[in-house]
């Protein structure tokens, strides 16, 4: 299985690159998953839902089931954060996972960057980053810019780093 990362400060774009290179992957023949990192607390679970109420009554774990999807939801209390590779093995195999977020973790990786909420480029210090998106210019750069809609091209390049053959 194959991993590669988007990464970029807050409001930099990096949702939308991931959800457009799925959908652009996918549209290619590839099987792809993602990985989400969240900084804050988050809940899939609503309060009233029979799922919320058994996390709330003290399950450890809620596994959660339909005939289109299922989902299994992991109390870790005050636990460390449990490290991407532990999470990517949970992962059924598939051609690629896109990583969203982890931007201090040593898989390869492309920045997001958006001109109205420019930052510091993440880039600049970080060697796993192999290129930038961006919807501005960035001039002496030293790795791969491109256009943060050139969805096909930064595919191709993701692909290429990967060493995934090219589908159509």
């Amino acid at each position: 299985m194959r991993v590669y990362g988007v990464t970029g400060w807050k409001n930099s774009g990096k949702t939308t690159l991931v959800e457009r290179l799925v959908a652009e992957l996918v549209a290619r023949g590839f099987t792809v998953s993602t990985v989400k990192h969240a900084h804050h607390g988050f809940d899939l679970d609503r309060p009233g839902k029979d799922s919320h109420r058994h996390r709330e009554a003290g399950a450890g774990q809620v596994l959660v089931a339909s005939a289109r999807r299922w989902a299994l939801m992991t109390e870790v209390g005050s636990a460390r954060e449990p490290p991407l590779p532990d999470l990517l093995a949970r992962l059924d195999p598939v051609d690629l996972v896109l990583v969203e977020g982890y931007k201090r973790d040593r898989h390869p990786k492309i920045e997001a960057r958006r001109r109205e909420t420019a930052q510091d480029l993440i880039a600049a210090g970080d060697p796993t980053i192999e290129a930038v998106a961006s919807d501005a210019p960035l001039p002496g750069l030293d790795r791969p810019v491109f256009d943060l809609d050139d969805i096909a091209t930064i595919a191709d390049f993701i692909l290429a780093r990967l060493g995934l053959p090219r589908r159509r």
